[in-house]
């Protein structure tokens, strides 16, 4: 068990003048951008616990064919470190994972990640952090960071008999590369982005391409591009022009799918005739276009960009199977209407928990309370960054943060900036600890309840993972920049400012 030297003291870091010591869980895209922006502003005494080998989060766990990235490479970026090496307006998860190695070595992030080291618990000892990890070590920290993510931990069907499978199976985020798909009676149940893109990669090697669809989806065209050597060059030697094309994109994106999703009916509109368009003209056979049509407005799911899945689903090999799926049997699946789909390899892409966040970690606030008794399937934040009764603790791309069709990299440093935000006004006020209000907390998020209704995602009559216990969509509902610009001016009236812990406690405790 390893002790930092000031357990002992109840006094908070910004009393003692010291630097403030950080623990960040996560060391994918947003636990390195938090390491560097925080150093950036002063803030060094930081330790990242990572559960796996090496840094890159989704990037690191999601190895499947045909992976790539919806949002383009020059936005799809850290700041901090524009590449101009990028070889695709939208690039392959290979190339992705590969930056995110280099960025953190680049930038020394790697040499303070703790990797193969998953935390258990964390529980707040006022003004501290009680942190413990799966080899049960124990440190103390002033600040908790969340960068876990939102989708990393896979979901896997309800499906009766399906351990009973005798063939390959496993999840599109533990892809198996040893099993060998060539020739073989390949069934994949899902039909969101990542089995669109996967269906694209290898339908044309397997002897049969079995496509078990639920709900079908709306698909735009990737307007995927190849960069020159040229273009890669004049980055290199003109840096002003990758700051361009980073802002032009990011404007783009917001503007376009930013607003269309959250209320711009015109722009929803040409989303929906540009789907229509690219099933139209992509699926000649009616019988399997109206298998593929969804009953449902475009961009009401996360809307998939793919150029790919159409015409690997309409090749000869391909089946799109549209009945309910009865139970899976040792040798395939078997439909509602009786027929069994024999299988030698079954992939799951059914996608993630995605109101885990840093739950199954168990985390203690004030009082005992449980962060995931309070979330209860319906995680909440207040700005997606904070949670009352959890004094000092951090979430990066939280609960009701923009997720759709956004660059979550840009999202995260937004983030961090608020919380370097909330680390200065602790120092310069003398503080122990911030916590957001109560009251600013519920009124944060009924504003929120009370717009959800005029977005895409709860006005176009899909089902999607967006939605929690709830029952609404767990997203941001108004327009991305307002989120993004509010990031930099912080309102502190909607915190607790706490001077001192124990005076603090027998004040709440009295109330």
């Amino acid at each position: 068990m390893n002790m930092h030297a000031s357990d002992m003291s109840a006094m908070g870091w910004a009393k003692r003048g010291e630097q403030p010591r950080i623990a960040i869980i996560g060391a994918g895209m947003s636990g390195i951008a938090a390491v560097v922006k925080l150093r950036q502003a002063g803030y060094t005494d930081i330790t990242v616990y990572e559960k796996a080998s090496k840094v890159g989060g989704t990037w690191r766990e999601n190895q499947y064919p045909g992976l790539s990235c919806d949002v383009p490479s020059r936005w799809y970026s850290f700041s901090f470190a524009l590449n101009p090496d990028w070889s695709h307006r939208f690039s392959y998860g290979p190339e992705i994972q590969a930056y995110m190695e280099k960025t953190a070595k680049d930038f020394g992030v790697t040499d303070i990640v703790q990797f193969n080291t998953a935390v258990t618990d964390l529980t707040y000892e006022a003004p501290r952090w009680r942190l413990t990890t799966d080899k049960g070590d124990v440190e103390y920290f002033d600040v908790a960071i969340s960068a876990t993510g939102v989708l990393h931990k896979p979901s896997f069907p309800n499906i009766d008999g399906l351990d009973s499978f005798a063939g390959d199976k496993f999840h599109t985020a533990r892809w198996d590369h040893s099993v060998k798909l060539e020739g073989r009676k390949v069934g994949i149940i899902g039909t969101g982005s990542t089995s669109a893109q996967i269906v694209g990669a290898i339908t044309h090697k397997v002897g049969t391409m079995n496509v078990f669809q639920r709900t079908p989806q709306w698909m735009i065209p990737l307007p995927q591009k190849e960069y020159s050597s040229a273009w890669k060059w004049l980055l290199r030697k003109i840096p002003a022009l990758q700051r361009m094309t980073y802002r032009f994109y990011s404007t783009t994106m917001a503007k376009n799918f930013g607003a269309a999703t959250t209320g711009d009916q015109k722009k929803l509109a040409d989303i929906q005739d540009a789907c229509t368009k690219h099933l139209n003209e992509a699926v000649a056979d009616p019988e399997l276009r109206a298998k593929l049509t969804p009953s449902y407005q475009a961009a009401c799911k996360r809307l998939i960009f793919c150029s790919d899945f159409y015409p690997a689903i309409s090749r000869d090999n391909a089946n799109l199977i549209t009945e309910g799926i009865e139970r899976i049997e040792p040798n395939g699946i078997r439909t509602v209407d009786g027929k069994l789909h024999e299988l030698d390899v079954l992939i799951l892409a059914t996608g993630f928990d995605a109101g885990a966040f840093i739950l199954p970690t168990k985390v203690t606030g004030e009082n005992g309370q449980d962060l995931g008794e309070a979330w209860d399937g319906s995680p909440r934040a207040h700005r997606a960054v904070a949670v009352p009764g959890f004094p000092n603790f951090w979430l990066l791309e939280g609960p009701t943060g923009p997720v759709g069709n956004l660059s979550l990299i840009s999202i995260s440093e937004h983030q961090v900036d608020y919380i370097i935000s909330m680390l200065n006004k602790m120092r310069d006020a003398g503080l122990d600890a911030v916590c957001p209000r109560q009251d600013a907390y519920a009124a944060y998020n009924k504003a929120m309840a009370e717009r959800v209704p005029q977005t895409v995602w709860a006005s176009g009559g899909c089902d999607s993972w967006y939605f929690d216990k709830s029952g609404t969509p767990n997203l941001y509902p108004f327009p991305p920049q307002q989120y993004l610009d509010d990031m930099h001016r912080p309102d502190f009236a909607e915190f607790r400012l706490i001077e001192d812990v124990a005076e603090d406690r027998e004040l709440q405790g009295a109330a």
